[in-house]
């Protein structure tokens, strides 16, 4: 069992301030260009909320309730960086001994024609090549870059059998407890502050699960507590002089992680974050971003940015599912992370 920990708020005041106004607009600019129903953006720099905006409603229904602080949005795969936490709980614990070891070390049954090779550093870099029917590969592990659903399933299962404990819980008793979230965490039903997902009723990407282990993709987090989020890996796990999470845990998450690969222009990644150590085409990290600084992106268009070079943590939050028609997401989040780049210089 995890030990309880005290209950340690968040130091952060708000002094509100124009400094980062473009940010506001180019946020602004996304929500109207996905046709979202709703919007919120947040930003963190030198420890206080110097910006902080919501737009909109929690649905296009007549009397739908108004965008606010306690908002909870569904995050998409934003939820990779919480299941990242928890690969890297599992590796400072001891339950994996090396993320450089074959991932058939730790579930024996998988096909070994297939998954030869194949280590944790692979399945956490999007860097394994399996197809996500694990019957088969698009590339050999560590010669490209593939964001395939497979890795990420394969992870949570190491981690419960390793430690006895789910995603969910390790992140509750690490986590969510000793900060007091109540607004961050997976859910096997609506509740009445979620924001109303906008999509096609026919996208094959939307799924909706009952289970709330936090293996799954039906995660809601508020702007303010996703922020609170970044935060905490800004600071390296330290709030209020108190050592909430293990340095290491965080630093193993968030540095650079992926193998060498030959083309340069590819993403990379720590444990699921994105991370910047070059600048390069596919990645979702903004050209001006500083190296060092870490994102996570979801299908939601949910973004997490820290720039650790700058003290600075930025949220923005939307509800649509996909993108809209004319819309390219990968222009516009390296366009976000350059603009935050623009305020701050």
């Amino acid at each position: 069992m995890l030990p309880n920990k005290e209950l340690i708020p968040m130091p952060l005041t708000s002094e509100i301030s124009n400094q980062f106004d473009p940010v506001i607009e180019h946020v602004h600019q996304t929500y109207r260009a996905n046709h979202c129903s709703g919007a919120a953006v947040m930003v963190i720099h030198q420890d206080n909320v110097v910006a902080e905006t919501y737009w909109g409603h929690h649905s296009l229904n007549e009397g739908a309730r108004a965008i606010q602080k306690d908002t909870q949005f569904h995050v998409a795969s934003v939820r990779k960086s919480y299941i990242g936490f928890a690969v890297a709980y599992a590796v400072h614990h001891g339950y994996i001994s090396s993320i450089d070891d074959p991932v058939s070390d730790y579930i024996p049954e998988l096909d070994a024609s297939v998954f030869q090779g194949t280590t944790i550093r692979h399945l956490v870099t999007h860097t394994h090549g399996l197809k996500d029917d694990g019957l088969g590969r698009d590339f050999l592990p560590g010669e490209s870059w593939s964001y395939r659903i497979i890795g990420i399933e394969l992870l949570c299962r190491i981690i419960y059998e390793k430690t006895g404990l789910t995603v969910a819980q390790i992140l509750s008793k690490e986590v969510f407890e000793p900060l007091g979230f109540k607004e961050t965490g997976w859910y096997a039903a609506p509740q009445d502050n979620f924001i109303e997902v906008m999509r096609d009723p026919n996208n094959p990407h939307w799924k909706t699960f009952d289970t709330t282990d936090g293996d799954k993709m039906n995660m809601y987090v508020s702007a303010r507590e996703l922020a609170q989020w970044g935060y905490l890996h800004l600071k390296q796990g330290n709030i209020r002089g108190n050592q909430i999470v293990p340095q290491e845990i965080i630093k193993l998450a968030t540095t650079l992680q992926s193998p060498t690969l030959k083309d340069k222009d590819l993403p990379q990644n720590g444990f699921l974050w994105f991370v910047k150590d070059h600048a390069a085409k596919h990645s979702e990290i903004g050209d001006l971003v500083p190296k060092g600084s870490y994102q996570i992106l979801g299908f939601s268009n949910v973004a997490l940015l820290v720039i650790p070079d700058y003290d600075t943590v930025v949220v923005r939050a939307f509800n649509s599912w996909g993108s809209a028609a004319g819309y390219e997401y990968l222009p516009d989040i390296k366009g976000f992370g350059d603009c935050v780049m623009g305020c701050l210089k």
